[in-house]
């Protein structure tokens, strides 16, 4: 049986790997450091830099199982589903945002085309 790589993953990978430099560097600068200043509660600024970095570790991690997949030809995996499922969830929460207060979250432009292009090579 002949295997083949799977760029939908890798591509996948590369967008992921992306947003997460993009997160990390263009987050801290636009949005971080801003509310680090703001006058929000010492414990709100504490729990949202938490969170904020949680969302760092999730972006790197699911980037290296990605692009790590791809270079093993392991697309059986069943936590490629899963991520591809949550990143759909996430772009969601994106858009579902936008709409309620009436502006572009564009988080979601990146975020979708990783969960569809994810769950479209674990289909491969």
């Amino acid at each position: 049986m002949k295997t083949y790589k799977n760029y939908f993953i890798l591509i996948a990978g590369i967008i992921n790997l992306f947003t997460a430099f993009l997160h990390t560097i263009g987050g801290q600068i636009e949005l971080v450091l801003p509310l680090q200043k703001s006058d929000l509660t010492n414990q709100a600024k504490a729990e949202w830099f938490g969170v904020w970095h949680i969302v760092t570790v999730i972006l790197f991690a699911t980037s290296f199982i990605l692009i790590k997949s791809f270079f093993k030809n392991n697309n059986e995996t069943s936590v490629l589903k899963y991520i591809g499922y949550l990143y759909i969830l996430f772009s969601m929460s994106f858009i579902t945002s936008s709409l309620l207060n009436g502006l572009l979250a564009p988080q979601w432009i990146l975020l979708l085309p990783i969960g569809l292009l994810t769950l479209i090579g674990k289909n491969k």
